[in-house]
């Protein structure tokens, strides 16, 4: 053999050694991540919630914890040739080969790129060295359904009902069985004539199909499937609680807004054992047409897939559209550059170089915030932001005053090539509708709702250990669904690290006339009761939102939160609003 044959033999070994060496990668990773889902049955059993909490943290940590492994492994193994391109994208083309019959072999792709990406520092995308996202389409790969379990209908909601929860039964049992057969029929029965039209009888049940795997948010195990009838199909979800008495059905869940809250970008990710997600995804968009498939896996706990979807969804839509970047709706931040795709649902989010005052933070301050709230229970209060780097776009489809704004605020983090504009660290988050400009345009009855769910996100964040730190309206927004979510994080903080306080009784009247403070204040300091002077309600809101939370502006409120938290206490906030809730706490 000469020695220019054993050189290309040695070549293609190590080619193939490499790809193979990638497959193995990113199936330990999935095998660890599957490996962390699985023990939520038991900690639901057990009822523990603590042990839930470290699970998802540890889940979310584990694929960068792979990435970097598998990116360490190649460089040892290739060497000074670890950033020869023609030698990755033969790499890339066995890789193919070896995952091509493999399920969610999107999944394997997206974790090439990610080593790829942090090996280069790619810009924009290198078709030679990963796979394009535009390429990658995880549905169309789906070629069998998930497995389900039909239950038919043959004469009594209640024969139907025993079946299914005879088939989802836990080590715990339910509380009583009999009574939660009752408690979904008639559910079931008040929702089919709920949803019935007004000349037509109620909505006949012909049957119930349901995943027979079982998803875990929290505290809170969740039955999910579909419920149809002649010429109709709803979503049908049941969520269970395991009480210290036993398994309780907590709510039946029958209508699309809900079950899209269910699975909002505000929650938590699910744990389930899924050994095919892209079939649950399809499923889940047969009762959920209206949710971004980008959103559907990142709240199944795949966030790098959710990523690599939500770019391909903007790059798509990018080439059928014309539109320009523009400044986002509502007040300019001090911290961020808020900019927005009219014709597109998101937002992106530019670090600024400096802040103004009175800000007093740290760019990588504000980076560490926003990881914790990747990693926090959002707790459908928090919006899930994704962090992008290196992102590449054409300079034509931004306007003028941003391209203005982004070249004197944010140089340090874009730049402006060849026409292109390219951003280093980018967020990109769902868009709402500012707070402020919601309850400026919205009818007094709708103001109101907003006002009243406005205090209750706060309550939702305290009891999570969060302190949204600046609760000016501008900093919340307004989903579709009505609902009220923060999202401006660069003074967020843990409610355990704040020292909240009542405002001291001045001696003299001069204190009172002072600009500043006339007491001493420490940085952690709060003072809930001076709340209201920022807020901007008119009177009416002021009395509408005072009469419900009141509560909030008191000092001694956030230390009764703070104390159960420091005790250690799980305090929940559920995705959902218990129906007819007479009924359930008859169980």
């Amino acid at each position: 053999m000469t020695t220019s044959a054993a050189n290309v033999l040695s070549r293609d070994a190590l080619v193939d050694t490499c790809a193979g060496a990638l497959v193995q990668s990113f199936a330990d990773y999935n095998a660890e991540f599957r490996s962390i889902t699985r023990r939520a049955p038991q900690r639901f059993d057990e009822r523990d919630w603590r042990g839930s909490l470290r699970d998802a943290v540890e889940r979310i940590e584990l694929y960068d914890k792979c990435v970097n492994r598998a990116v360490h492994q190649m460089q040892v193994r290739l060497g000074e040739d670890v950033t020869e391109r023609a030698l990755w994208s033969s790499i890339k083309r066995r890789f193919t080969e070896l995952i091509d019959a493999l399920p969610d072999l999107e999944f394997d792709k997206t974790f090439f790129n990610s080593v790829t990406r942090r090996t280069f520092g790619t810009i924009g995308v290198d078709a030679a060295v990963e796979f394009v996202a535009l390429d990658l389409d995880p549905i169309a790969s789906v070629k069998s359904p998930i497995e389900t379990n039909v239950y038919v209908n043959r004469g009594s909601l209640e024969l139907l009902f025993e079946e299914v929860l005879a088939d989802f039964r836990f080590r715990t049992p339910y509380l009583d069985f009999d009574r939660s057969i009752r408690t979904i029929s008639n559910e079931v029965r008040a929702q089919c004539e709920v949803d019935a039209d007004a000349s037509k009888p109620p909505l006949q049940v012909d049957q119930i199909e349901i995943i027979r795997t079982v998803f875990f948010q929290m505290t809170r195990a969740y039955l999910v499937g579909r419920i149809s009838g002649p010429g109709w199909q709803l979503p049908f979800v049941l969520a269970l609680q395991n009480t210290e008495s036993g398994v309780r059905i907590d709510a039946v869940m029958m209508d699309e807004s809900t079950v899209s809250i269910l699975f909002s970008f505000t929650r938590s990710y699910f744990h389930a054992d899924l050994a095919h997600v892209g079939q649950a995804i399809v499923f889940l968009k047969s009762i959920l047409p209206r949710k971004p498939v980008s959103e559907l896996y990142t709240v199944l706990g795949r966030a790098k897939q959710g990523k690599t979807e939500r770019y391909r969804e903007l790059f798509k839509h990018l080439q059928k559209s014309e539109d320009q970047f523009v400044h986002a709706p509502g007040d300019k931040g001090l911290v961020m550059i808020c900019f927005t795709l009219p014709s597109f649902d998101v937002v992106f989010k530019i670090i600024r170089d400096r802040f103004a005052y009175p800000k007093n933070i740290l760019r990588e301050e504000v980076q560490k915030k926003y990881e914790m709230v990747f990693k926090h229970d959002r707790a459908g209060r928090l919006v899930d932001a994704q962090e992008f780097k290196r992102l590449k776009f054409p300079a034509a489809r931004f306007s003028k005053e941003l391209v203005a704004e982004l070249q004197d605020e944010a140089a340090n983090t874009v730049h402006f090539e060849d026409g292109f504009v390219i951003m280093d660290h980018v967020y990109i988050e769902r868009r709402m509708t500012p707070l402020n400009l919601y309850i400026r345009n919205a009818s007094r009855e709708d103001a109101e709702k907003a006002v009243l769910d406005y205090g209750q996100c706060i309550r939702d964040l305290a009891v999570t250990n969060i302190f949204a730190g600046d609760l000016l309206l501008k900093n919340f927004g307004v989903t579709r669904h009505a609902r009220v979510i923060f999202y401006d994080y660069d003074e967020l903080c843990a409610v355990t690290d704040c020292r909240f306080r009542d405002v001291p009784q001045s001696k003299f009247d001069e204190d009172d006339m002072r600009a500043e403070a006339w007491f001493h204040v420490n940085d952690n300091d709060v003072f809930p009761e001076t709340f209201m002077q920022f807020l901007g309600f008119d009177q009416h809101l002021k009395d509408v939102f005072l009469k419900v939370h009141g509560e909030i502006m008191t000092a001694e409120w956030w230390r009764g939160i703070q104390q159960r938290l420091r005790d250690g206490e799980v305090l929940e906030v559920l995705p959902y609003h218990r129906h007819r809730v007479r009924v359930f706490s008859s169980l």
